[in-house]
C-alpha cells in the first residue's frame, strides 16, 4: 500500500510551505536590509532635495491616469459586449484581450515609431500642408507623461475588462430584472445595481494595472518620463550607489504595499454573493443604428490601438528583414527565450503543485498564513526584485570567493550572480503567484471525497496525487505553465540585469534596439514576443466564454 513518503507528514508540509514563502519574501527582504542598514549618503541626500519628489509625483500621476484609463475602458468594452447585440460584438468579446499580447514597451516603440517628429504620420502632414518646421503646427509629443499613460492604457485595460466580463457574466439576472420593475431605467440598473456588484473585480483588475504601471521600466525609460523605476536604474547602475538604489526601491515597495492594502480593504468591505450555482446567461439588447455603431466604434479603438496597428506596423517593418528571421543568430534568440521561458514555467508549476497540494492536505496556521504571503511575490517590481536578487548573491559570490583564495589560493570566480540559476530565481519569485493560483483553483474544484476515496483504494499522498489530482487538472496546469512561459518571455527589467554576460533574450533584444532608435530591427523581436502570447490568450477568452453558464473560469480566478 503506497502510504506516502514523509514528506506529506503534516511538519513536512508546514515546513515546505514556510520555505517557499521565505523563497519569496528574500529578495524583498534583502532589499529593506540594504536600504536600511546602508545609512543615507551623499547620493540619496541630492537625491531627496533635487529628483526624488519629482519621481514621486511623476510616479503619482501615471498611476492616476492610467487608473482612469483602464477603467472607463476595459469597463466600459465588457458592459457593451456582455450585456449587449452589435456589428462585431462576437468578434470583439475576444479581442478585446489580445492586447495582453503586446508588450508595453513594445506598443511604447511602435508609437514612437509612427508619431515622432520624423515618423510617417508627422512626415505625411507636413507633406499635406506644407508645413517645414515644428514651429508651424502642433502635434501631441508622444514621449511624455501623457504618452507613457496613454500606451500603458492600451497595454492593460485588458486586465480589467477580463474581470469585468466575467464579474458581468456571473451576476445573477434576477437582481437586474428587479432593478427594472423597480423604476430603474437602463443605466441606473448598470449604475446602482451591476457596476457595484463587479467594483470588487474591477478593483482587482485596477489595481493590477497600477502594479504593472509603477513597476514599468521599458516605457517610461523609452519615453523618458522619469519615475521611481527610471530613478532606481540610474541611482544603482549609473551613479554604483547600491544602498540609494535600495532605498528608493524601498519607496517604490511602500507605493506597491498601499494598492494591495487598499485593494483587499476593498474587497472586505464589499462582498456580494451569488445565490444560485448556475448562471443563466444574461439576454443581449439588440443596438441598432447609431447606437450600434457607436458601441462598434467604442469597443474596436482599445483593440486598435492596443494590438491591431502595432501588430500592423511590426508585421510591415519586419517583412523587410525576413531574411535576418532565418539566420542563425535569430534562431538562437528564440530558442534560448523558448528555453528559459519553459524552464521557469516548469519550475514555476512544480513549486506550485507541491505548495497547493500541501495546503489542501492541511498545515499549520502559520504556514498557511505563510501561503498567502508568498502571493506577493507577483507585486514585487522586476527593477526591486533584481537589486532582491543580485546584492546578496553579489555578497555571496564575493566570500566565497575571498575565503577559498585565502584558504586554498584558488579563484572560483562568480557561483550564483550573473548565471541562468539566479535568473531562474528571479521569476519563480516574480511569477510564482500566477502558477500557484491556477493551480490552486484546480485543486479547489476537486471533491475532498475524492482523496478519501483513493485512501480506501490503496492510494497514499503521493499516489493520490500522481494518478488521480494531477490527471483532473491537467487543464489548470497547462494553464498555469502557458501563463507564466509568457511573462517570462515578456519579462524585460530583471531579465535585462540579472541576464549573463552576453545572454540576450527577445525582450532584452527588442528594448535595447528600440532605445537605440534602430526601430525597424527591433520589430522582429517584438513581432516574435506577441505572437508567443497569443496563444494563453485565446485559451483565456475561451474559458472566459464557458463561464457564460458555469461561473468563472479556473484560468481567470489566478487574477482574482
Amino acid at each position: 500500500m503506497d502510504a506516502g513518503p514523509p514528506l506529506f507528514s503534516e511538519r513536512a508540509r508546514s515546513g515546505l510551505t514556510l520555505l517557499v514563502a521565505l523563497l519569496v519574501a528574500f529578495p524583498v527582504a534583502a532589499v529593506a536590509w540594504i536600504a536600511l542598514t546602508g545609512g543615507i549618503g551623499d547620493n540619496w541626500q541630492h537625491l531627496w532635495e533635487t529628483v526624488l519628489p519629482g519621481y514621486v509625483l511623476n510616479s503619482i500621476k501615471l498611476a492616476v491616469l492610467v487608473g482612469i484609463g483602464v477603467f472607463l475602458a476595459g469597463t466600459a468594452c465588457a458592459w457593451l459586449v456582455t450585456m449587449h447585440d452589435f456589428p462585431g460584438a462576437r468578434f470583439l468579446e475576444w479581442a478585446l484581450l489580445l492586447p495582453l499580447a503586446m508588450p508595453a514597451y513594445v506598443v511604447a516603440f511602435v508609437y514612437t515609431d509612427l508619431l515622432e517628429y520624423a515618423g510617417p504620420v508627422q512626415g505625411t502632414l507636413r507633406d499635406l500642408f506644407g508645413w517645414q518646421t515644428p514651429r508651424d503646427y502642433w502635434f501631441p509629443e508622444i514621449r511624455s507623461l501623457g504618452g507613457a499613460g496613454f500606451v500603458m492604457t492600451m497595454s492593460f485595460f485588458p486586465y480589467v475588462y477580463l474581470l469585468a466580463r466575467t464579474a458581468f457574466l456571473e451576476q445573477s439576472l434576477c437582481a437586474l430584472e428587479v432593478s427594472r420593475t423597480l423604476g430603474c431605467t437602463k443605466w441606473d440598473a448598470f449604475r446602482r445595481v451591476a457596476l457595484p456588484l463587479a467594483w470588487p473585480s474591477i478593483m482587482v483588475g485596477i489595481m493590477l494595472c497600477l502594479m504593472e504601471t509603477l513597476s514599468d521600466f521599458g516605457v517610461v525609460d523609452l519615453f523618458s518620463v522619469q519615475t521611481l523605476t527610471t530613478g532606481l536604474f540610474n541611482v544603482w547602475l549609473v551613479m554604483g550607489d547600491a544602498a540609494g538604489g535600495a532605498q528608493i526601491a524601498l519607496v517604490l515597495l511602500v507605493f506597491i504595499a498601499g494598492l494591495v492594502w487598499l485593494e483587499r480593504r476593498g474587497r472586505i468591505r464589499r462582498a456580494y454573493y451569488v445565490q444560485t450555482s448556475r448562471m443563466k446567461s444574461p439576454p443581449r439588447q439588440r443596438l441598432y443604428g447609431w447606437r450600434g455603431a457607436g458601441a462598434s466604434l467604442l469597443c474596436f479603438l482599445p483593440f486598435f490601438f492596443g494590438f491591431l496597428l502595432p501588430a500592423i506596423i511590426l508585421a510591415r517593418l519586419s517583412g523587410a528583414r525576413l531574411s535576418t528571421a532565418l539566420s542563425l543568430d535569430f534562431a538562437a534568440l528564440v530558442l534560448r527565450s523558448v528555453t528559459l521561458g519553459g524552464a521557469a514555467a516548469l519550475l514555476c508549476v512544480a513549486v506550485a503543485v507541491g505548495l497547493a497540494y500541501s495546503t489542501r492536505l492541511g498545515v499549520s496556521r502559520p504556514a498557511a498564513l505563510a501561503a498567502r504571503a508568498a502571493s506577493f511575490g507577483y507585486a514585487v517590481p522586476g527593477a526591486v526584485l533584481a537589486i532582491g536578487v543580485l546584492v546578496p548573491f553579489g555578497f555571496f559570490d564575493r566570500t566565497v570567493n575571498g575565503f577559498m583564495e585565502s584558504a586554498f589560493g584558488v579563484s572560483v570566480g562568480l557561483i550564483l550572480s550573473g548565471t541562468v540559476a539566479a535568473l531562474l530565481f528571479a521569476y519563480l519569485v516574480r511569477f510564482l503567484t500566477l502558477a500557484h493560483g491556477t493551480v490552486e483553483s484546480g485543486l479547489s474544484r476537486l471533491r475532498p471525497s475524492l482523496d478519501m476515496a483513493a485512501r480506501t483504494l490503496g492510494r497514499g499522498a503521493t499516489g493520490t496525487l500522481r494518478d488521480v489530482h494531477l490527471p483532473l487538472i491537467r487543464g489548470s496546469l497547462l494553464t498555469a505553465i502557458l501563463l507564466v512561459f509568457v511573462d517570462v518571455i515578456k519579462e524585460l527589467p530583471a531579465t535585462l540585469v540579472l541576464r549573463p554576460f552576453n545572454f540576450d533574450t527577445l525582450a532584452t533584444t527588442a528594448y535595447s534596439l528600440a532605445a537605440d532608435e534602430r526601430f525597424a530591427e527591433a520589430a522582429l523581436p517584438s513581432l516574435a514576443i506577441a505572437l508567443a502570447g497569443l496563444l494563453p490568450v485565446l485559451i483565456i477568452s475561451r474559458a472566459i466564454t464557458k463561464a457564460r453558464d458555469f461561473g468563472a473560469s479556473p484560468e481567470t480566478e489566478v487574477l482574482m
